[in-house]
């Protein structure tokens, strides 16, 4: 007999400006012995793919994923609908680095299909930033 152990943590920006949640699950799995290579690698990442799924579904605050899928049972929501709003900080580096561009607010807005650019998500606003640094 063997014992497959696999876990999955994953750390998200939370509320406050330097904080963070934490969410972890993990299992510990009995296998039969004479399993091949392949059917262990197999059984390997099934059993990985079924906890982060898991970490995933609770993280998004949808149902448990179907196991073997990736995708959440209920409807996936949008990044706008679901992601943490973007710090002022992030906003305001954002808009800085927009204005040197001559890009303005509402169109930052349009692009992002936010009603404002205070709508952006931590996500949208740190591509957004890292996209005009790097040009």
């Amino acid at each position: 007999m063997l014992k497959l152990n696999a876990s999955y943590s994953k750390k998200v920006p939370a509320d406050g400006e330097y904080t963070s949640q934490s969410y972890h699950a993990s299992i510990e799995v009995e296998l039969p012995d004479g399993l091949s290579q392949e059917q262990l690698n197999g059984k390997i990442h099934e059993t990985f793919a079924m906890v982060r799924e898991s970490v995933e579904a609770e993280l998004h605050e949808n149902a448990p994923a179907k196991q073997g899928t990736s995708e959440p049972q209920n409807a996936p929501k949008s990044e706008a609908q679901t992601g943490y709003p973007a710090s002022p900080k992030q906003i305001s580096y954002l808009l800085s680095l927009a204005s040197r561009r001559g890009i303005t607010p509402a169109q930052i807005a349009a692009q992002n299909n936010v009603p404002s650019v205070d709508q952006l998500t931590r996500k949208q606003c740190s591509a957004l930033i890292e996209q005009w640094r790097a040009a």
